[in-house]
């Protein structure tokens, strides 16, 4: 895999399970030629390895990796839909990807990132993170 874009760090208000810390969020743009559950396993590896534990669901997590899209492709296996189902309804996926990606069309909706997040009915807080000088 190869990193070819990264957004900024968004500080990004807790969405379904508020009663915890807010979350750092970010979109990165990579070329693979690891197929989507492929890419998918290796993302999972990557996060037992950083030690993350499912304890509960929405709650606080070391980190959490998901594949948002995948060029232009459609899946939806009973472990894997692409594009993320959720992605048009979270301002935390919507905003760092707008940073990078503005006009990637979403391969559903037929529409970019840019009026995904301008439509959006999201309206929870996201803000760029404050870095270490």
């Amino acid at each position: 895999m190869r990193v070819t874009r990264v957004s900024s760090l968004y500080e990004t208000e807790p969405v379904e399970m508020r009663e915890q810390p807010w979350f750092l969020n970010c979109v990165v743009e990579a070329e693979t030629d690891l197929l989507p559950q492929e890419l998918m396993d290796a993302l999972l590896e990557i996060e037992r390895g950083m030690g993350r534990e499912r304890r509960a669901p929405k709650g606080p997590r070391l980190i959490d990796m998901d594949i948002l899209l995948y060029g232009s492709s459609v899946v939806k296996t009973p472990g894997l839909e692409i594009p993320h189902p959720r992605m048009a309804e979270r301002r935390f996926v919507l905003v760092p990807f707008a940073e990078i990606a503005p006009g990637v069309r979403h391969p559903v909706f037929k529409k970019t990132i840019a009026e995904l997040l301008a439509e959006t009915p999201d309206r929870s807080q996201v803000r760029l993170a404050k870095t270490a000088k």
